[in-house]
């Protein structure tokens, strides 16, 4: 899922993140190399007796062994890095090896194969163009290696290399960089992609799942609310008749059967089979006029609702898309609408936008906007705005951006809750218009 800071939003959709490699791995991988070669330099110079630069070799290991340091001081190990920052760890540490081989005999040295390591860490982890790159370092570096270097004394233990023999192993070196690189790179693209798909996967089961017991709880508070719901109605019908003719005693209670009413019909609209509503007129409308169908169950006297339509340039506003006027649409946007409506001080604008790939509504109202602190977490189950910085003196369950998220999420739509610059909440739902066009029963069923 793409994500967003607290200052710009949070997007409802979530998917792997773009790096796969921690920063204590290749932290981890830089002691083990520091471990390596200071052992090759020490055994070389004391057990086969070769005369070997110990003082600057020891300096180049020295920097990379003061660098994991401030690494492990200033940095979290934990932490997850990007393509690039991870390849230019990486190319740090071919550029260290590169100069260590250089103060150590070059290509001539048998550990100068250790230089494909970078560069197959690069291959299984990270993206084409950081493998592209570490891949050029590595060529200009063993290329370099052939021709400037201090030579090893192979002469002192009877070791004679051939210039051919030098250009052998620069010509098996470069081999070696180009098909490694693009060997591993092509494999584990293929695992990062069967990979990807199967957490999308998972993640579409877990929706349908959450949405399932959404509608199982929906099923069982129209059964259970039902009759408490049916006696306040009565009861408020009966007072009706009893009180005497107070005017503002009347009105109240006819508000009050009003609302137990409307009560029943949003639990009827709950647990509706979506496939009944197939016949019914008007089964595919304007987007306008659907987020207007949304709306109407929630608007007030106090806050006004302005439906904006910006048309792609070359159409005109008659020429929306049509969508499907299905239950999950009207009450995921309904759900949404009201929100806003609720917090809205005085005007709640939707904004609708199109082009030929997408479709956007967004909703902008000129209320407190939503809470930093809860903004990375709406769309999950029991976070409460109104319990935080939208207080409005009611008690909410949370459940209210999480069920509209989740009937939404059935006809492919993104949501991106983020908090308007010029004040406010904005609440964006982007649908791919190929999509939501197709999510139509009747159109489904020919052919």
């Amino acid at each position: 899922m793409a994500r967003f800071s607290e200052q710009r939003g949070v997007l409802l959709e979530a998917w792997p993140a773009s790096s796969r490699v921690r920063l204590r791995r290749l932290t981890t991988i830089r002691w083990i190399a520091v471990a390596g070669q200071a052992a090759a330099l020490l055994g070389g110079h004391y057990l086969l007796g070769l005369s070997l630069p110990l003082l600057p070799s020891f300096l180049v290991i020295g920097v990379s062994v003061l660098l994991n340091l401030m690494i492990l001081r200033f940095r979290p190990s934990g932490l997850w890095l990007g393509d690039r920052e991870a390849a230019l760890y990486l190319g740090y540490d071919m550029v260290q090896l590169a100069v260590l081989l250089a103060l150590n005999g070059g290509l001539t040295n048998p550990f100068s194969i250790l230089i494909l390591a970078p560069i197959t860490v690069s291959a299984s982890l990270l993206s084409r163009g950081a493998t592209l790159t570490l891949s050029a370092v590595g060529l200009a570096a063993v290329s370099l290696l052939a021709f400037v270097y201090l030579p090893l004394p192979w002469e002192e233990i009877g070791l004679v290399i051939r210039p051919v023999y030098l250009m052998g192993l620069w010509a098996a070196l470069v081999v070696a960089i180009v098909f490694i690189a693009a060997y591993i790179f092509s494999t584990s693209s293929e695992a990062a992609t069967l990979t990807t798909a199967l957490r999308a996967s998972e993640l579409a089961l877990e929706r349908e799942q959450r949405l399932s017991a959404v509608g199982a709880l929906a099923a069982a508070a129209a059964h259970e609310l039902g009759t408490p719901l049916g006696t306040i109605a009565l009861v408020a019908k009966e007072l009706s008749r009893e009180t005497p003719d107070e005017e503002a005693l009347k009105a109240d209670l006819q508000l009050l059967q009003e609302e137990s009413d409307r009560c029943r019909e949003i639990l009827t609209r709950l647990v509706a089979d979506p496939a009944s509503d197939g016949g019914a007129p008007y089964h595919r409308l304007p987007i306008s006029g659907l987020v207007e169908l949304a709306a109407k169950p929630y608007e007030s006297k106090e806050v006004a609702l302005e439906i904006v339509a910006e048309p792609p340039e070359g159409e005109a506003e008659e020429d929306q898309p049509e969508v499907p006027r299905t239950p999950a649409l009207v009450q995921g946007l309904g759900m949404l609408l009201q929100n806003a409506l609720q917090f809205a001080r005085s005007r709640v604008e939707a904004r609708i936008a199109w082009d030929r790939q997408r479709l956007t509504v967004s909703l902008h109202d000129d209320g407190p906007g939503f809470d930093p602190v809860l903004l990375g977490s709406l769309g999950q189950p029991y976070i409460s705005e109104g319990a935080a910085r939208r207080a409005s003196g009611e008690g909410h369950m949370g459940l209210g951006v999480f069920i509209a998220h989740a009937l939404l999420a059935r006809s492919g739509a993104r949501l991106l809750f983020q908090n308007h610059p010029e004040g406010g909440a904005n609440v964006e739902i982007t649908w791919e218009r190929a999509t939501l066009e197709a999510d139509n029963p009747s159109r489904l069923g020919e052919g």
